[in-house]
């Protein structure tokens, strides 16, 4: 169970700033963006090509990475506010429903589109960051006699000694009960520390600068921020901007995570995100990370049981579950429609 908590908390980040993008587009336009997964797909692909180009397969310098980095999520930046532009403006002032269809209809013309682009089959992700073990806890095995058949006593009854390496250098060692382990790797490290300064980022953004303090007045009311002086157009599309930047983050992260890629992999994690933001209270920034985290917990803690069929299902079962106890979210906040 404690490598399944380090496991979920890599796997919620990557739930996190995907969900981050639903809850913030949702938060200025109450509309929820289907297609939001797919530009998680579509910053690993960009990410994919772009490390071919620069010639990066095993272990890229920091520069060559950041740059990776940085070129997917403004490409995917750009796509975000293209298909705002596109898809989603000329429909602002219809029913929501007509928005809402469009978004199934722009989320399934990147997927099978991305087939056409990309091609269907699954393609291995560069190693632009390697991976290796940074924390490793393991235990040495008791001697041949003491697992014989005289033996009474379990073996998470008995003290066993543990050894601790860091950075593939002995640390130590510790005698404790139990049969367990723990390896903590480069990429998990990198996956939160990432997803918490975009996060950090994003919080500083909404709460400190001028566009920050536009968006969440359009997210009040539309018609009263445009009425004093603020280009509406213009914020909602830097808010898809931002979003659609940190889907592609996320998708760079789990494709370095997990190194292989393909046009119908931000299906799931995108249906699972807006769980997560649903969960969290969508709308709510800090409701989404929140959300995320659960997210990833509750997948690997389903993994953790035995139960790693059930792993999809329990996104779905828990959106079900917040939907008929708390419909507005964990920190969503009760609001008033006019009628």
């Amino acid at each position: 169970m404690l490598q399944q908590l380090v496991n979920g908390i890599a796997l919620g980040s990557v739930y996190a700033l995907i969900a981050l993008g639903y809850t913030m587009v949702y938060g200025v336009l109450r509309l929820i963006n289907f297609a939001h997964g797919d530009i998680y797909m579509l910053g690993a692909f960009m990410a994919y090509f772009l490390a071919k180009w620069m010639g990066v397969s095993a272990g890229g310098s920091l520069a060559s990475t950041v740059a990776i980095f940085l070129l997917s999520m403004a490409i995917c930046a750009a796509i975000g506010m293209l298909i705002e532009r596109l898809a989603y403006r000329p429909l602002r002032a219809l029913p929501r429903l007509n928005s809402l269809i469009t978004a199934i209809g722009v989320s399934l013309l990147l997927e099978f589109g991305g087939q056409m682009v990309f091609g269907p089959d699954f393609k291995p992700f560069p190693s632009i960051i390697q991976d290796h073990p940074v924390l490793v806890i393991d235990h040495v095995a008791p001697p041949a006699a003491a697992t014989g058949p005289a033996t009474t006593q379990s073996a998470a009854a008995l003290d066993v000694s543990w050894h601790v390496t860091l950075n593939g250098k002995p640390r130590g060692s510790f005698n404790a009960p139990g049969n367990w382990g723990l390896v903590i790797t480069n990429i998990q490290i990198i996956i939160l520390v990432v997803s918490l300064f975009l996060m950090a980022a994003l919080t500083w953004i909404v709460r400190k600068t001028k566009i920050g303090r536009a968006m969440r007045a359009i997210s009040y009311d539309m018609r009263a921020a445009s009425l004093m002086g603020i280009t509406t157009d213009q914020v909602i599309a830097f808010t898809f901007a931002i979003g659609s930047a940190l889907a592609a983050a996320a998708g760079i992260l789990d494709a370095i995570y997990k190194p292989t890629i393909n046009p119908l992999m931000g299906v799931l994690p995108g249906l699972k995100a807006f769980v997560a933001a649903v969960l969290g209270g969508i709308g709510n920034i800090p409701g989404a990370m929140l959300g995320g985290m659960l997210m990833g917990l509750a997948e690997t803690a389903v993994v953790a049981s035995g139960k790693s069929t059930y792993r999809d299902a329990i996104a779905f079962a828990i959106l079900i579950v917040i939907l008929l106890i708390r419909p507005r979210g964990l920190l969503g906040a009760v609001t008033e429609e006019k009628v």
